[in-house]
């Protein structure tokens, strides 16, 4: 099927069938509602190299990340297909591994492809070199920023997590908090901290240094770290842990040693890593980052970018808490409502 036959039986000149199914042009409604439905009868697609001359795009983004794992990859991934498969916009996915001679390797191939625009993921949220394109390429960092004030960036918004975290165990009755966390030069670990301490205060309790342990994202340390706030009795009734793993081990090493959970300790966790939150025993509550929102937000602020917006700076989307039994509530989900994109 062809252009041509879209006309014939729409009624309409070629012209306007280009109109309504690139959506340029005025029309009237009713005539691109008829365009749309003759070219759904018989089947018919635009070419896309015919589209891609006539817009001056190639309708394909890049999404450049460094998380082998795919633990903040794939939920992103997610978000990002959702935002640009309805535009017909196809991603590249390029993994660099961390490794910054890989990743200006896959930074030139996406440009010789002449992507509309570069979505840049990571394994954590810190600031990070810019990824150095021309201006004429859009870019947005996802789950990652640009230490370059011009630069976009979409991340969750951890002081509102660790607001969540202690608010909830707050409002849970119980006083002596304890939190639990991975190494202190992780923007993450300082930003969440500060939302637990805010939410502390506002409740009246304390956080202290001496209940305050940093160490490795890992389920060892939080058998450690628990091991330590039990033989050292420091008395904490609520731990708040930097993320999933660390709180499973927490769990774990609690149990061992005869504390029950969530009876004598209460724990959050962070992530909301459902193969891990689920398997722990108890169950877990654990802060979203909701990194599929995430996700979606960054490729619309890129569509946006590809069609000229000027939009700078750091936007940080608020997090949600899924309650489960860790935490002596039964299962619900707490969260504010979802931004616009």
């Amino acid at each position: 099927m062809t252009i041509h036959d879209v006309a014939v039986l729409a009624g309409v000149s070629t012209g306007t069938v280009s109109k309504a199914l690139s959506g340029r042009g005025q029309l009237r409604e009713e005539t691109r509602e008829r365009v749309q439905a003759a070219a759904q009868q018989l089947g018919f697609r635009p070419n896309d190299l015919a589209r891609s001359l006539l817009r001056g795009r190639t309708f394909t983004v890049g999404l450049l990340t460094s998380d082998s794992f795919g633990r903040f990859s794939i939920p992103l991934m997610q978000g990002i297909e959702d935002a640009l498969g309805a535009g017909s916009v196809a991603v590249y996915l390029c993994d660099a591994r961390g490794d910054r001679v890989r990743e200006r390797h896959y930074i030139e191939s996406l440009l010789s492809r002449r992507v509309d625009g570069i979505i840049v993921s990571g394994r954590r949220a810190d600031p990070r070199p810019p990824l150095g394109v021309h201006p004429s390429v859009p870019v947005v960092y996802a789950y990652s920023q640009s230490t370059s004030p011009e630069d976009l960036a979409v991340v969750p918004d951890d002081v509102h997590g660790g607001r969540l975290a202690v608010d909830h165990l707050a409002r849970a009755g119980r006083r002596r908090l304890a939190h639990v966390t991975g190494p202190a030069r992780f923007e993450a670990v300082r930003l969440r901290l500060e939302g637990a301490r805010q939410a502390a205060a506002e409740a009246g309790l304390d956080l202290p240094d001496e209940r305050m342990l940093t160490g490795a994202w890992s389920e060892a340390w939080g058998r450690e770290a628990a091991a330590l706030l039990l033989a050292e009795r420091r008395g904490a009734d609520a731990i708040f842990c930097g993320n999933d793993q660390i709180a499973r081990g927490v769990a774990d090493a609690l149990r061992e040693r005869g504390a029950r959970v969530p009876d004598d300790v209460a724990i959050v966790g962070y992530d909301n890593w459902e193969l891990v939150a689920a398997a722990t025993r108890p169950p877990l509550t654990s802060v979203d980052q909701g990194l599929e929102r995430v996700g979606r937000t960054a490729a619309h602020l890129l569509l946006a970018r590809i069609e000229g917006a000027g939009e700078s700076g750091v936007r940080r989307l608020p997090c949600s808490l899924v309650v489960r039994e860790s935490s002596g509530f039964t299962s619900l989900r707490e969260h504010p409502p979802e931004p616009a994109p």
